[in-house]
């Protein structure tokens, strides 16, 4: 049992638990729980439908736009991304705050060509599409306008968030 928590503790798959801690100075730590877990790999047996259902529920619920990511464990610029924002924990926290986010595999195994087909072509992999909590297409992004050398550009990349992000209601 002990190995078991060492080695959760240690690779960091404690970070997958839908559990968020906000902390402001006014008010005590309050946990808040929620039924959607982002992905953390692209697989290619997920169905695009219910993950697109289920990150619109939250997306609702908590008044924020969906941040998409087609890709696949292939594709070594969508770790580059994952590397990104681990390593962007202010942009991490932008994206999270603003976006929910849903990974939407494109391999061999599974082109979901179908879920695909109502947005833009697609020229190159990661590309993001930013969805309204309704799945309403808002920017089809292709990444490679928000990279820098072999990583990505934390200064567009911010304003990339920041111009997409939900619209405050009137």
């Amino acid at each position: 049992m002990l190995i078991l928590l060492l080695v959760i503790v240690f690779t960091g798959h404690f970070r997958a638990w839908p559990l968020k801690i906000d902390v402001t100075p006014q008010q005590s730590a309050t946990v808040a729980t929620s039924a959607y877990t982002p992905p953390v790999k692209y697989e290619p047996g997920r169905d695009p439908e219910k993950d697109l259902a289920s990150a619109a529920a939250e997306a609702k619920k908590s008044k924020r736009n969906i941040f998409v990511v087609v890709g696949g464990e292939w594709c070594s610029w969508c770790h580059v991304m994952d590397d990104f924002f681990r390593d962007h924990p202010d942009l991490r926290s932008l994206r999270d705050k603003n976006y929910v986010l849903m990974k939407l595999n494109m391999s061999r195994e599974n082109e979901n060509k179908a879920f695909l087909s109502r947005y833009p072509k697609i020229h190159g992999y990661p590309h993001i599409f930013i969805l309204d909590a309704d799945g309403k297409l808002v920017q089809s992004q292709a990444t490679n306008e928000l990279e820098d050398g072999r990583n990505y550009n934390a200064k567009r990349f911010q304003k990339f968030l920041e111009k997409f992000g939900p619209k405050p209601s009137e």
